[in-house]
């Protein structure tokens, strides 16, 4: 455990906060997270709000024993769920999580989402706050693969190609499209593995988009387009699981066991070439100098073509 003494207080960082976890058959992964999230380095009460859906293993058992094992230091609000089959998924469980998580703040609150399979660091909580304080809406949090769980060699190559590859295309759209609320060096990463919002902005956005995938990135969308203010520091991040069994339709763990496959395979990893890239941020640029509003761009933007995937990534590599 960390030591307490000459650590932030929660005052010092910003408003009352609720971590909010969607969670499903998680028993092995949510000790994990309840433990890293037990060892944030701000004083006084961490409030979560777990949706526990749909599950039929021992996750119950173990928010239980978490909560005696963590008295004083966790305060643990949950909502056992069971959805119908049709709405049994990853935004149904995090609007639910969130929900319940808002139920908890007062209207200048802040919510944080991770996924039960996250390990955040020590200064997740606070640095989350401090971006909220210095002005922010929404901040997203950057993904980095746990060290701690095993990684192929192929995917860990990929994992180094992808991270030059999207740092270079912040690169370009930094220097074609600078946001002056949003500034360099800044990552792009803003799901819900790593995401905070101002408990007003969430309700202006209307809440986590029932739907299958994405939900996350839908529900940043929105808060965009209701006037929120979205920033990417390089400060705020998050551990997040490479395994392969993941629960969420499209995410994480589907995208990782469809790369593993594809280089076991031989095959190469395509993606957009950077100047797909330079165009898009020259458009964007565009739009803006013509005082198109950021919701605008975002709806325009949704009904332009995908960019080809014209690359290989281990260019970047210099493979």
């Amino acid at each position: 455990m960390r030591p307490r003494d000459a650590t932030p207080r929660t005052s010092d960082v910003g408003s009352a906060f609720c971590i909010c976890v969607p969670a499903r058959d998680e028993e092995q992964r949510l000790p994990i997270l309840l433990n890293a999230l037990a060892d944030q380095d701000i004083d006084g009460l961490i409030p979560i709000a777990i949706c526990l859906n749909n599950s039929v293993d021992r996750s119950d058992q173990m928010i239980e024993e978490a909560r005696i094992r963590h008295r004083g230091r966790l305060k643990i609000h949950l909502d056992r769920c069971s959805f119908s089959e049709s709405l049994a998924h990853a935004g149904s469980a995090r609007s639910a999580a969130m929900q319940l998580g808002a139920r908890t703040l007062t209207f200048d609150g802040v919510l944080l989402t991770t996924d039960a399979d996250a390990r955040p660091p020590l200064d997740w909580v606070r640095e989350n706050l401090r971006a909220i304080a210095a002005g922010a809406d929404i901040v997203g949090g950057k993904l980095e693969l746990d060290e701690c769980e095993p990684l192929t060699s192929a995917s860990a190559r990929a994992q180094k190609s992808w991270a030059l590859y999207w740092r270079q295309v912040r690169e370009i759209e930094d220097a074609i499209d600078l946001r002056p609320d949003d500034p360099p060096p800044r990552h792009g990463d803003h799901t819900g593995a790593s995401l905070a919002l101002t408990l007003d902005i969430f309700r202006r956005a209307g809440g986590v988009p029932l739907i299958p995938i994405g939900e996350d990135r839908a529900l940043v969308d929105a808060a965009v387009m209701a006037g929120g203010r979205l920033v990417h520091p390089l400060r705020v991040w998050t551990r997040v699981s490479p395994r392969y069994d993941g629960r969420a339709a499209g995410g994480m763990a589907e995208t990782m066991r469809t790369m593993d496959a594809k280089l076991s395979a031989g095959h190469e990893l395509m993606v957009p070439a950077f100047a797909h890239w330079l165009e898009r941020a020259r458009w964007r640029r565009s739009m803006r100098d013509n005082r198109t509003s950021d919701a605008e761009i975002i709806a325009a933007e949704r009904t332009l073509p995908p960019m080809p995937h014209d690359m290989r990534l281990a260019e970047m590599a210099g493979d």
